[in-house]
């Protein structure tokens, strides 16, 4: 076989795979999926409204929630009901509604049997990776601003906006008090990238997308039973459940944002492990079948 005739067969294959659709076509169509979906609208619509449901039924209460952060002023302060709402969410909501996203993505093609279709003719493996990946975590911060934003308006005008006692006994002025809230809030995108990652993990591994959902949300618990115990400071910093516990330091007086940094590496750290070992999965994984 001369090198013209080999010329000649390698040629579609490059050609091929020069024309195969970029990161920005992964993205675009992975974008649409999702929106096309009805529990992704079921989920946003969600965000918005069931934070008003929350407070109305919390503050008609006779009793506060005493045994709580920020309960007994819930019912009197709109910021403490704010983050009162907040403790309850980052202990299995926020996780939940990241991995509903998060640990079907993958799972799907396996469902559908797609993977086959899509990664001979569309695209590569890395660029839907990188695309699936971008979606779910663009998709739970969207989630989480919108949850937030609807939780401090809803709390501002039910309960009030008058100033604000913190976990120091001081008394926060209410525009220096919306500002804190907010930020409480915004530090939950730390670990919920960690946890968007943690159930990309398992949507990839496991191809199962009931797996992929429920995985991150019962780890997650039960990584807030560990941090509860006795005993553990050593392990504590490095469970992923720890990071949303890191804005109690912007509360305090004098404030600190030690628990804000080291919420940072950790969330950081859980979302590289994931993120590799999802990927080498994916990339050694057999797609002939379908």
């Amino acid at each position: 076989m001369t090198s013209t005739t080999v010329q000649r067969h390698r040629a579609p294959v490059v050609d091929a795979a020069a024309h195969r659709p970029g990161l920005g076509a992964a993205l675009s169509w992975e974008s649409r999926k999702l929106r096309s979906q009805l529990r992704t609208k079921a989920l946003l619509v969600g965000a918005v409204l069931a934070p008003l449901a929350v407070v109305v039924i919390v503050h008609s209460q006779p009793r506060p929630p005493k045994d709580t952060l920020f309960g007994r002023f819930a019912t009197d302060n709109g910021f403490a009901m704010a983050l009162l709402v907040l403790g309850f969410a980052s202990q299995w909501v926020l996780p939940l509604l990241t991995a509903v996203v998060a640990g079907d993505i993958f799972a799907s093609e396996d469902q559908h049997g797609t993977w086959k279709t899509v990664l001979t003719r569309s695209t590569s493996r890395s660029t839907l990776f990188w695309a699936k990946t971008a979606v779910a975590v663009a998709f739970a911060l969207v989630t989480l601003a919108l949850l937030a934003a609807s939780t401090i308006a809803a709390s501002w005008l039910v309960v009030g906006h008058q100033p604000l006692t913190g976990l120091s006994g001081q008394v926060v002025p209410a525009h220096t008090a919306l500002a804190l809230v907010a930020g409480a809030w915004a530090s939950m995108a730390l670990p919920i990238i960690g946890f968007t990652c943690l159930a990309l993990l398992f949507s990839v591994w496991s191809r199962n997308a009931a797996v992929g959902i429920a995985a991150p949300v019962v780890l997650g618990l039960v990584m807030q039973l560990v941090g509860a115990l006795g005993g553990i400071e050593t392990l504590r910093p490095f469970l992923l459940s720890t990071p949303f516990e890191a804005w109690h330091g912007l509360l305090a007086a004098p404030r600190f944002t030690g628990p804000l940094l080291d919420s940072l590496v950790t969330s950081a750290g859980w979302s590289v492990v994931c993120l590799t070992a999802a990927y080498l999965i994916l990339r050694r994984r057999d797609i002939t079948g379908g």
